[in-house]
C-alpha cells in the first residue's frame, strides 16, 4: 500500500492554502508532481476540490508541519495509523432466485425433525422465514405441507455449519436454564407445602 495521504489533492490544496511548505515538500508527502502543487497555488488546478485538512484526520500533526516548515530540506512523514479492521462480517441478505426459494422451508422442516430443541424464532432467523411459517410447519398446517422434502440447511449453503452449531448451543443453554428455574420453582412449593 503507498504511503500517500487519504484524498491527495484535496489535502495538497489544504496544505498549500494553511502553511509555508515547499511545494516539494508537499508533492512528495501527497504523491503528486511539483507542478501540480505550483497549479493549486496559482488557482489553475484543482479549483472545484474542497481543502482537506490532514491534521483532523490524524494523517499529520502540527508538529510535523512546523518542523518541515522551519528545514526546507525534510520531507513531511505521515502519521503511521493502525486501523485495527474487524472481520465480522455484517450478514446482509442475499437474493435468493425462485428456483430455490422452496429449500427454505424445506430446510426449516428439517431443522425441525433433526433438531427439536431449536425454538420456533431460532429456525426462523437461521432460514431465514417467517416464525409464523415455522410455527405452521411445525404444527402440519402449513399451505404446502404435503410437497415439503427435508433438506439440509447447510448442504443448501443457507447458513453455515458454524451458525447451526451456535443455534443448537443456545437451545441447549436455554433448556438448561428452564430446568434450573423448574427445579427452584419445585423447591420453594415443597418449602411452602412443607410451612
Amino acid at each position: 500500500m503507498s504511503n500517500a495521504p487519504l484524498m491527495p489533492m484535496a489535502t495538497a490544496v489544504w496544505l498549500v492554502e494553511n502553511t509555508t511548505l515547499t511545494f516539494k515538500q508537499i508533492a512528495d508527502f501527497c504523491k503528486l508532481h511539483e507542478v501540480e502543487i505550483q497549479g493549486i497555488a496559482d488557482g489553475e488546478v484543482a479549483k472545484g476540490i474542497k481543502a482537506y485538512n490532514p491534521i483532523i484526520s490524524g494523517q499529520l500533526s502540527k508538529e510535523e508541519i512546523e518542523l518541515s516548515s522551519k528545514d526546507q530540506n525534510r520531507t513531511l512523514q505521515i502519521a503511521s495509523t493502525d486501523i485495527e479492521i474487524s472481520n465480522s462480517e455484517k450478514k446482509t441478505k442475499k437474493y435468493i432466485p425462485l428456483s430455490r426459494r422452496q429449500d427454505k422451508p424445506d430446510s426449516a422442516l428439517w431443522l425441525i425433525r433433526q433438531h427439536n430443541i431449536l425454538k420456533d424464532s431460532q429456525i426462523a432467523k437461521l432460514v431465514g422465514i417467517t416464525k409464523n411459517s415455522v410455527t405452521s410447519i411445525r404444527n402440519k398446517s402449513y399451505w404446502n405441507y404435503n410437497n415439503l422434502n427435508p433438506k439440509d440447511p447447510v448442504a443448501l449453503n443457507l447458513f453455515t455449519q458454524k451458525d447451526l452449531i451456535e443455534g443448537i448451543e443456545k437451545a441447549e443453554r436455554r433448556i438448561k436454564r428452564e430446568k434450573k428455574q423448574k427445579e427452584k420453582t419445585k423447591q420453594a412449593r415443597e418449602i411452602s407445602n412443607n410451612e
